[in-house]
């Protein structure tokens, strides 16, 4: 007899589907509208990528130790970012997130969800879209956000990896450790900076934007050569390709003592690339919330396709291109692309 014959599920008033818990019932409305209306017709498009970066926005906006002083230090995933958005998407680590949140906005108007449940489902659907993405979590219950998360919390990519080591340790009481936040920025495999380079809006950090796949963590590693755009912005340094931006933060994160060898490790290691991510999105999503006042919905999030292609160096780049940074393991032989250098 398997689990799934031994577990009693609900017959949802649509008359299609069926969960685990009653709560769950009214996501599959929100998923098919998502997928359809916003999503393109459950494609790993730009509204995902953004989708799957407000989860963190909205998320990371939470610190004890300024609870600790006595102020109010942001209520996590609350929904703030989405409740007070003239406030928070003026901050500077969130410009160009008016977009998503105003996308989002007729959505959350027409289903019967949190604002703080909205934002992290809405980023689980859209990670969904991307072939080699893991299945995120996806849970319902958060308490809105009642107050405006206060500016400062949210790292930038100009930060230095001890500030940004600090910030996500505080919001986290320590979990996201310098390796948990190697693992966070997994999500960085289908994402693009819109406001670093005014000039240049969505560009790329890796050369497969579609791909949930570790092609982030190869080209990360690699000499810089070349500004996508005009360059000497802040938060921004030299890339390996043309059409693609490296944040200053992946640059140094990638090459610290305290998290090259966990980097590296991340390169031609999908299943890795999967459940790491998987792992630090569940517990980032919760974040400011008690995780036993909550429902896990998270049967309603559809298993990813499978991934696609195989992780390789770009055509006329070799092994000399790579910046290897951990001393300890060598870095893996990969297979170079055909053709001339780009």
């Amino acid at each position: 007899m398997t689990l799934a014959a031994l577990t009693r599920r609900v017959a949802c008033p649509d008359g299609k589907n069926t969960a685990t818990n009653a709560a769950c019932c009214q996501l599959f409305a929100v998923r098919d509208d998502l997928q359809q209306n916003l999503f393109h017709g459950g494609q790993c498009t730009a509204e995902a990528h953004e989708s799957l970066r407000l989860t963190f926005h909205d998320a990371i906006a939470i610190s004890p130790a300024l609870e600790a002083q006595g102020k109010f230090g942001g209520g996590g995933a609350d929904g703030s970012i989405a409740i007070f958005p003239e406030i928070e998407t003026a901050f500077h680590p969130n410009i160009g997130l008016d977009e998503i949140v105003a996308l989002q906005k007729p959505f959350i108007a027409r289903h019967n969800l949190s604002h703080a449940d909205f934002i992290q489902f809405a980023g689980a659907i859209g990670a969904s879209n991307c072939p080699g993405a893991p299945q995120l979590a996806a849970f319902v219950g958060r308490k809105d956000a009642t107050q405006p998360a206060p500016d400062g919390l949210v790292p930038e990519p100009f930060h230095t990896p001890d500030q940004i080591f600090v910030r996500l340790a505080d919001a986290s009481q320590g979990e996201f450790d310098p390796i948990l936040t190697v693992w966070l920025l997994t999500a960085h495999t289908v994402a693009a900076a819109n406001d670093v380079d005014p000039t240049k809006s969505g560009l790329p950090f890796d050369s497969t934007p579609g791909l949930w796949d570790t092609q982030f963590f190869v080209e990360t590693q690699l000499r810089g050569t070349l500004f996508p755009g005009k360059g000497g912005n802040q938060g921004e340094v030299e890339s390996p390709l043309p059409g693609e931006i490296r944040l200053q933060s992946d640059h140094t994160i990638a090459r610290d003592p305290r998290t090259a060898c966990e980097w590296q490790s991340f390169v031609d290691n999908q299943p890795k690339a999967q459940a790491m991510f998987q792992f630090v999105f569940h517990d980032m999503s919760i974040l400011g919330q008690n995780i036993d006042d909550l429902v896990d919905c998270t049967e309603v999030v559809p298993i990813p396709p499978p991934p696609q292609g195989r992780t390789h160096l770009p055509a006329g780049l070799t092994m000399n291109d790579v910046e290897q940074a951990c001393a300890e393991t060598p870095f893996p032989t990969l297979p170079t692309d055909p053709g001339p250098r780009t």
